[in-house]
């Protein structure tokens, strides 16, 4: 069984179909398919990438470049009933246990399909096999150093491992949530741990379950989708090992009566050195703390119902789940965090222009609902093609869009913007003639991460000295457990940023929380800006992942400008940046 099949299909935008186009092409690949049907999908994705109307706009999929009849219908089923058939019986032909092989660095679809046909390689334990008895180096196109650097990578695939990044953990989350929900008999429940600390990394995933009937409960826990193994199951707590986007991941659940239930959630959000502090602080007062309750000097147990009564109870603030961490928490004024109802405007965002899946306007909608009173649009620049990036005339077409929807829209500012790259040789993707017409500009590194620290430095100078750039975007270029980013000089490029009262961003997209706790936290007067690189309106979301590394920067309000009124950025809109 598996995830998919407990819930329903969400709206469908035009980012769907490509995924579901690209899907097919690496399926067709992994057969064995001729270049020309693999190719097929892979241009009619690209030719719906660079359309900029959305989903339900494109009334004839046929109509634009490099999509045939054969591509088209296949389309318009996925649009008409949400599934494919042709991705069901590719499904069916392929191997289920190539997939995952894709994520081994080096092997394409082109190679798995040799080994495929070749040695009959059908999944990792037959890959892992393949490499020992040294076949895989037999064939052309295997080097014996390939041959055992696959081999490396294979044994690890899908194993167990000491901790995953909260993107990945947050997929996982989600889909738990949504079983739960499902469940019988479940009074309330929540994420506990590192996950709900939102560390960077975390060993698995914790839930606390409140109900009054926990063998029933745990029964249908038992059912959940992509069990591995059942660790340990108990009256109370429940440990499995999920399989999840080809990894193999541990949940504890932890069932627990209805009137102890903030205490239980209390005690294992953590983190150890806070709970330490919590201890001290019941001992000052004779009373003793666990996940069950306060027991008091007289012997009764005191079960309050909520988080913030606990902390209230022994005379502190409610300090946020990001923020319990090291004990030092307790001795800081925190009245002036940064929190998410702060938060007034998101100021990076994509829209079907560039690479994201909504129109403008959607975006729009979608940013008045969270009840935001400024925006920007930044959509790619012209150098980044992956992401159809904005060629001057489209550039200033859009810009003119914004215009009039700001005219409409009484609700809400909404200002015209790129997220431009700085390019390898130090230039910026536009000239200041163009960069002036904008509202709001932002600069970013996508490209060249290899080079050395002076080059890099170089380039994000001539961003921060550029009169027109107000922020630099996710400013080392880290992808959480995956890339280091390039290599930048933090220090050298905060003093920069201070210089030319050009702000730094904390990326709030969970793949990068870029910049990251240790850096604010040792930086604490530089300007910053929370944005989520938001490529879909559900990504508006992602602000608390950003908000929560400010937290646990300490970082105030005051620092961030996001948390500025309407008329506060429109001010900063309209001044000159080089004027502090």
């Amino acid at each position: 069984m598996s995830w998919s099949s407990f819930y329903g299909e969400m709206y469908m935008t035009k980012k769907d179909v490509i995924r579901l186009l690209e899907k097919i092409a690496t399926y067709v690949e992994l057969k064995g398919e001729n270049t020309f049907k693999v190719s097929a999908y892979r241009k009619a994705a690209q030719s719906l990438e660079i359309d900029e109307r959305p989903l339900d706009e494109i009334e004839d999929v046929t109509e634009l470049k490099g999509i045939g009849k054969g591509v088209g219908d296949v389309i318009n089923e996925f649009k008409d009933k949400g599934e494919s058939t042709t991705l069901m019986q590719l499904q069916k032909e392929v191997p289920e246990g190539l997939l995952p092989l894709l994520k081994i660095q080096g092997l394409g679809s082109k190679k798995i399909a040799k080994l495929y046909k070749e040695l009959h390689i059908i999944d990792k334990t037959s890959l892992q096999k393949a490499c020992e008895e040294g076949k895989v180096s037999e064939l052309s196109g295997f080097a014996k150093k390939t041959e055992q650097n696959i081999l490396d990578a294979v044994k690890v695939l899908g194993a167990k491992k000491d901790r995953y990044p909260v993107n990945q953990m947050r997929g996982l989350n989600n889909e738990i949530i949504q079983f739960i929900e499902q469940l019988e008999d479940v009074d309330k429940f929540s994420s506990a741990g590192s996950f709900r600390r939102y560390k960077e990394m975390s060993k698995d995933l914790d839930f606390i379950i409140s109900t009054s009937h926990s063998e029933k409960v745990q029964q249908q826990l038992l059912n959940i989708p992509n069990k591995v193994k059942e660790v340990a199951v108990g009256d109370t707590k429940i440990s499995l090992e999920l399989s999840y986007d080809d990894e193999t991941i541990g949940v504890d659940f932890r069932l627990i009566e209805p009137a102890a239930f903030y205490h239980t959630l209390q005690h294992f959000t953590g983190s150890k050195e806070h709970n330490i502090r919590i201890r001290q602080l019941a001992k000052e007062r004779n009373e003793k703390v666990s996940e069950y309750g306060i027991e008091q000097s007289d012997g009764n147990l005191l079960q309050l119902q909520s988080e913030a009564a606990i902390y209230e109870h022994f005379g502190v603030n409610w300090i946020a789940p990001a923020m319990r961490e090291d004990g030092s928490e307790f001795d800081k004024d925190l009245s002036h965090i940064v929190k998410l109802d702060d938060i007034n405007g998101d100021i990076h965002m994509h829209t079907t222009y560039s690479d994201g899946a909504f129109s403008i306007r959607e975006m729009v909608e979608a940013n008045i609902t969270k009840g935001y009173q400024f925006m920007v649009i930044t959509d790619h620049s012209q150098s980044l093609k992956v992401a159809n990036g904005l060629k001057v005339e489209r550039l200033l077409r859009q810009n003119e869009e914004i215009k009039q929807l700001n005219e409409e829209y009484k609700e809400i500012d909404i200002y015209s913007g790129t997220e431009m790259d700085i390019l390898p040789d130090g230039t910026l993707d536009y000239d200041n003639v163009v960069l002036a017409q904008l509202d709001y500009v932002i600069a970013a590194i996508h490209q060249s991460f290899n080079q050395s620290e002076k080059e890099i430095m170089k380039r994000l100078e001539v961003a921060c000295k550029n009169p027109y750039v107000r922020h630099i975007a996710h400013p080392t270029g880290r992808i959480i457990g995956r890339r280091q980013g390039y290599k930048t000089n933090i220090e050298k490029l905060i003093q920069l940023a201070e210089e030319t009262n050009t702000f730094l961003e904390i990326n709030s997209n969970p793949n990068r929380l870029d910049l990251n706790t240790e850096i604010v936290r040792k930086y604490s007067n530089v300007k910053l800006t929370i944005n989520t690189d938001a490529h879909h309106t559900d990504h508006l979301e992602f602000m608390k992942y950003g908000v929560a590394t400010a937290q646990k920067g300490f970082v105030n309000k005051e620092r961030v400008i996001n948390t500025m009124t309407r008329d506060e950025f429109k001010t900063l809109i309209k001044t000159n940046k080089m004027k502090k």
